[in-house]
């Protein structure tokens, strides 16, 4: 099994400073490359403070030039807001400068709200008709001349300029309904998905839909697939509660989006009462903490395990060495747990109580054995917070104080 981290720039209320919340961000995807995950996710949002991502790819390329290894993926870019010449042009740029990193991910596009504005006109339940016609022209762009003659989209002879460095670069499909996992499979792409905060049963159902989708294409293609839930690590009762009250405080501004209730202020959603909310009874603490807490001592066992342990159900191959995942998932959340506490210790706390954090598991990756030893640090911090001074792979940057 790999881990992944879906991490944004994000704000609930204008009480944080956004130069905070930027080297916050990219201080997770640090610790993440540094505990062994395998990919670091960005969004696209527009206009919204809980998800501050107006462009995927600038965000990659900001955390590509300060990591190594980690692989960069967009969660996703929302197709109707592009063209296919410059979404192809964006992420093959991207490829090359992170030395080959990019991990495609498109979508349809997630709330109304954000398609009255970047779309006027347009429902969002029809955005996946313009995922299905954008992939097939950005991998035509990526391989040379094209010219595209489509319902949403017409253009004459062009071809991506630059070409991704990768030969073939990994696509991934941002999925909830059997039609998209249809098309992700036939056209031989990666899935992602989000069981929200849902029961595993609606994982299940995911995993169910892949395993339909597989058959009815039966093209010989074995995609990734990926599930994210919210996640948070700590090691005391007091960043449990505020773990807690940060994702339900998310979770309530989520809900305002979902139901497109308009009540948003300079970019600021306003918080819907979880208690008033009728069948949504998986916004409880005991239901969070039960799906989506890890810890960072022993408990991670049970608590990271449980994905993994409710595919057995699923017929996934985590089934297989069921009992193979545990000391792998209990070396990650240790390796987790001493890195945030190594930050905190330096007065730079990681992982606390304004942001939560979801993390990727996709389920089909096991890997059994004993896990990679943590990398080595490649980097050090010199001087005072204020205009401190990184060094880098011998190279100094001095960044700007708060």
């Amino acid at each position: 099994m790999k881990f992944h981290l879906a991490v944004n720039m994000e704000r609930i209320d204008d009480s944080h400073d956004m130069r905070e919340v930027a080297r916050h961000t990219l201080q997770m995807v640090q610790i993440a490359e540094e505990g062994g995950f395998d990919i670091a996710w960005a969004a696209e949002h527009h206009a919204l403070e809980m998800t501050i991502a107006p462009n995927p790819f600038q965000i990659l390329t900001w955390w590509g030039g300060e990591t190594s290894r980690i692989r960069l993926g967009t969660a996703v870019a929302v197709a109707p807001y592009w063209h296919p010449i410059d979404l192809a042009g964006e992420a093959a740029f991207l490829d090359l400068i992170s030395g080959g990193r990019l991990e495609f991910g498109i979508g349809s596009g997630a709330y109304q709200r954000e398609f009255d504005r970047m779309k006027p006109g347009l429902k969002q339940s029809d955005g996946w008709r313009y995922m299905q016609e954008m992939l097939p022209a950005v991998r035509a762009l990526w391989q040379g001349d094209y010219e595209h003659d489509g319902e949403y989209w017409r253009f004459p002879t062009a071809t991506s300029v630059p070409k991704p460095l990768q030969a073939e670069v990994p696509v991934w499909v941002a999925a909830r309904s059997p039609i998209t996992y249809d098309y992700a499979i036939r056209n031989r792409c990666n899935i992602n998905c989000w069981p929200l905060t849902r029961p595993f049963a609606e994982a299940e159902l995911y995993k169910k839909h892949l395993d339909e989708a597989i058959a009815k294409a039966d093209n010989g293609w074995s995609p990734r697939f990926a599930l994210m839930r919210h996640a948070c690590v700590y090691d005391n009762e007091a960043d449990r509660e505020g773990a807690l009250k940060a994702i339900r405080t998310v979770l309530s501004q989520f809900e305002n989006l979902f139901r497109n209730a308009g009540d948003v202020v300079n970019g600021f959603p306003a918080s819907i009462p979880l208690d008033q909310l009728a069948g949504r009874e998986q916004y409880a603490v005991h239901q969070i903490e039960r799906l989506q807490r890890a810890r960072g001592d022993q408990d991670v066992v049970g608590r990271a395990g449980d994905p993994g342990i409710g595919l057995q159900r699923a017929g996934n191959e985590v089934a297989q060495r069921p009992v193979a995942l545990r000391p792998a998932l209990q070396s990650v959340g240790r390796k987790i747990a001493a890195l945030a506490r190594q930050h905190r210790r330096r007065g730079r706390r990681q992982l606390g109580h304004r942001h939560a954090r979801r993390v990727v598991v996709p389920a089909d990756e096991v890997v059994f054995g004993k896990p990679a030893e943590a990398p080595r640090r490649r980097r050090r911090q010199i001087g005072p917070e204020e205009g401190r001074v990184i060094k880098r792979h011998g190279t100094r940057f001095r960044l700007p104080g708060k």
